[in-house]
């Protein structure tokens, strides 16, 4: 097993890593920043030079009290409405700490479903001040023309209530087509994203 080697002396200064064979490299591509936006749309950068792609959100802050979706396009398509197969789950734990729980939501999975796919579960992102959402989509071989088209995201949300919970959403599932994919939307399913940053990376 090779041993990961930093170039740079401290690790809070590190820029790079020391070559491994058997990890990819992540590139920065495109990054985004919201301000009272319906939606984000990226249109650009999503095609077979990487065949892994991660979108990272960090403090996505909504206009109201909804939740955080996304949606895909295959070449030459429009609508963001393809076939979407997905299963979710979540655990939560309330601030005043009288509640802690492990659910699977049937009610925001898909069965060759064309709606936007929901990021976090139960209950909605809080819109307070504070409130934010911040993680991870991971999207596998867009371009192929042979397979459907995996992802896996993470979440973690400040949910709604009167005791305000810690939310950790998980969900994964495939977009059925063969065609490839060459753009992503993101909205919220109620009011605008009224804060935050996405990036988006490819991973060779």
């Amino acid at each position: 097993m090779s041993i990961v080697k930093l170039n740079n002396r401290g690790v809070k200064d590190v820029t790079a890593f020391g070559s491994i064979s058997s990890l990819g490299e992540l590139t920065f591509i495109s990054k985004q920043t919201a301000s009272s936006s319906a939606t984000i749309s990226f249109t650009s950068g999503i095609d077979s030079t990487y065949k892994e792609y991660i979108f990272y959100f960090n403090n996505i802050h909504p206009s109201d009290e909804a939740d955080f979706t996304f949606q895909a396009n295959a070449v030459g398509g429009s609508g963001y409405n393809e076939t979407i197969t997905s299963t979710t789950f979540d655990a939560f734990n309330r601030e005043n700490d009288t509640q802690a729980v492990l659910n699977y939501y049937a009610s925001t999975d898909q069965a060759q479903g064309t709606s936007f796919q929901i990021l976090n579960y139960n209950p909605p992102i809080e819109n307070d001040n504070d409130a934010s959402l911040s993680g991870y989509l991971h999207l596998f071989n867009p371009s192929s023309t042979v397979f459907v088209k995996h992802f896996i995201a993470r979440v973690q949300h400040m949910g709604i209530s009167t005791d305000p919970l810690s939310v950790d959403s998980f969900g994964a599932g495939y977009f059925n087509t063969t065609s490839a994919i060459d753009e992503i939307q993101f909205k919220m399913n109620s009011g605008n994203i009224d804060a935050g940053d996405i990036l988006l990376f490819g991973l060779n």
